[in-house]
């Protein structure tokens, strides 16, 4: 897929992202900036300030300079697109914004981030009031924070920072690690069906609150079955598996089957019934609203980098988890992609 909203949003407070600082946020607070839902607004709600809008705005500026807020990335990793979401803000939008990003290990302070190595990744663009600005970016370096700069004030509902997630495997070598988590790399790359919600959901950090934060699939009004492939963050070796149902009381599915695979390259993946998947978990049984934890046989116990998750016949899932280890390929291309900068 193209479209780089497709891709993880690396800004997004679910995610652990954070707004560390800010020049002013005198009407409306930073953090409103990567909060997960989608913009709201009410008319007549005012409050001390004046009119209550779900975003970011700050007052008007009398004096030279500019506004800004810088946001530590939840997850780092390499920026496809950002997006600059100025709804519900038409009289009091900020003309133009640009968009720097930065790249500092550890967990820097605001004021410690005064002096890292800053790089313009969206230029001074124009922006229009009450609507989304997608910019593409091309820059294939890793960042680990980025700063919104508006021009020279306003409001500003949401920022999304899209990209492709690149952990540090000084955080993942020699432990036992969520295989399947999005924070550690890992994102489905093909799936049945996404009618109600994106089968990425289910890789996500934390618990799922409600139906929305999981994958759920439409009926299905034939004999076949809904799937989705998840490509793991590398090569590992799985010991146990978490299928999670929590929130899906009416809708989960009836049965589970997980297959894997090792497969090395950029190549398609074969067909489901390719003599290269082999059964990680026979299909088997659920109950809704419940988590499901399952040991890997030692039998199947072998190094995969896809798994393959067939539900019968449709319904959803709040959560997926592979426990399990690295194996020194996958330990390597992890530090390969960290490293090349």
């Amino acid at each position: 897929m193209s479209d780089f909203t497709t891709l993880p949003d690396l800004a997004l407070r679910s995610y652990r992202a954070a707004v560390v600082a800010a020049s002013d946020e005198s009407f409306e607070e930073r953090e409103n900036l990567i909060q997960p839902w989608e913009p709201r607004f009410s008319a007549e709600t005012f409050g001390p300030k004046g009119q209550e809008y779900d975003g970011w705005e700050t007052r008007r500026r009398r004096s030279p300079g500019h506004d800004w807020a810088v946001i530590r990335l939840g997850m780092p990793g390499v920026i496809r697109g950002v997006v600059v979401d100025t709804a519900w803000f038409k009289g009091n939008y900020p003309p133009y914004a640009s968009v720097d990003a930065c790249r500092v290990d550890g967990y820097p302070s605001a004021a410690e981030l005064d002096s890292a190595e800053w790089v313009e990744i969206v230029p001074r663009s124009a922006l229009s009031g009450d609507n989304r600005h997608e910019f593409p970016v091309s820059d294939e370096q890793i960042f680990t924070h980025v700063r919104l700069n508006i021009l020279p004030d306003g409001g500003v509902a949401r920022l999304r920072v899209h990209g492709e997630v690149t952990p540090d495997p000084a955080l993942l070598t020699g432990l036992t690690i969520d295989l399947a988590a999005l924070e550690n790399g890992a994102r489905t790359v093909s799936c049945s069906n996404w009618f109600y919600s994106a089968p990425d959901n289910i890789l996500a950090p934390g618990l799922a609150r409600n139906q929305a934060e999981g994958w759920e699939t439409a009926r299905r009004r034939d004999d076949g079955n809904d799937w989705t492939v998840v490509r793991l963050a590398a090569q590992g070796i799985p010991d146990l598996i978490e299928f999670d149902t929590t929130n899906l009381v009416f809708n989960s599915p009836g049965e589970v089957r997980i297959l894997g695979i090792d497969h090395a390259g950029d190549q398609d993946l074969p067909p489901a019934d390719a003599p290269e998947w082999f059964e990680l978990l026979p299909r088997r049984d659920v109950q809704p609203d419940t988590p499901h934890r399952i040991r890997v046989d030692p039998d199947v116990r072998r190094p995969i980098t896809h798994v393959r998750v067939d539900i019968y016949p449709d319904g959803g899932i709040a959560h997926l988890r592979i426990l399990g280890s690295l194996t020194t390929s996958g330990d390597a291309a992890l530090t390969a992609r960290w490293n090349a900068q």
